[in-house]
């Protein structure tokens, strides 16, 4: 279920919700809002391929509805006070239900779910940032992904197309926070954040140690930019993402040369 590229770059690119993979005795529990998998972050491995040639790559194929990997493995909220989905989710980011009556995963579920699927990616993520600290002195994680642009149970308004999380700017480096920043920024046509609605999940905190060598960014890209639409069969748009790839692949090669002060 976990899939890694091992590169010897300084760069590693995780991609958590790409996946579309659903075990046959969770399916069987998805309502029909479920089974729709509306919440993938679509084709978000499509986009990023070969834009960092030596960066090394960790996915898993398993879908969020399943467990979200970008989540506190115990269960506390990224954003009190706000509405989110958890390590397990119960809705859609509508705020649907996605399970039928009485199929929605228990206590014991969950755990089950989170040895299964969630702890094998960290693991993986976990050895992949420490071979290249090893090999550079530092990593840098960049999580890849992707959201429609308005969804309202979420946030107001319309998202920006580049949503950059740093955790307030304590996940990296701050200059790796000003060069994506600046980078974000030199994309003509294109709006963008940081540290706004999405600053950064469990997996961007949680490896984010700039004290360790350690530096993570999440980029949360609205689907807009890259879609036809945003709606199923969420098809590709080949000319909207390679606008967006030649973007994307200057900044991760502005990341992939950075070097510690």
């Amino acid at each position: 279920m976990i899939e890694v590229a091992r590169g010897d770059g300084p760069l590693v690119l995780g991609l958590p919700h790409t996946g579309t993979e659903v075990p046959t005795d969770i399916a069987e529990g998805l309502n029909a809002t479920g089974r729709a998998l509306t919440d993938t972050d679509w084709h978000v491995e499509r986009l990023y391929d070969g834009l960092a040639p030596r960066a090394t790559t960790v996915r898993t194929r398993v879908h969020r509805y399943v467990v979200d990997v970008n989540r506190d493995p115990g269960g506390a909220s990224l954003y009190p006070g706000q509405n989110t989905t958890g390590l397990c989710p119960l809705t859609d980011f509508d705020g649907t239900p996605i399970w039928e009556e009485d199929a929605a995963p228990d206590r014991a579920e969950i755990a089950r779910r989170r040895d299964a699927y969630h702890a094998p990616y960290h693991a993986a993520l976990a050895d992949e940032m420490a071979r290249v600290r090893a090999r550079h002195g530092h990593a840098i994680l960049w999580d890849c992904h992707s959201i429609r642009s308005v969804v309202p149970h979420l946030f107001d308004g319309r998202l920006p197309d580049l949503n950059v999380g740093t955790d307030g700017g304590r996940t990296c480096a701050p200059d790796i926070a000003s060069a994506v920043a600046a980078g974000c920024r030199a994309a003509e046509g294109y709006s963008m954040v940081v540290d706004g609605r999405f600053r950064g999940g469990w997996t961007t905190r949680h490896y984010g140690r700039p004290d360790d060598g350690w530096h993570a960014v999440q980029m949360e890209l609205a689907q807009a930019t890259y879609l036809a639409a945003e709606a199923p069969p969420w098809r590709y748009d080949p000319d909207k993402a390679d606008c967006l790839r030649g973007h994307l692949a200057r900044i991760l090669a502005t990341l992939a040369d950075w070097r510690p002060a």
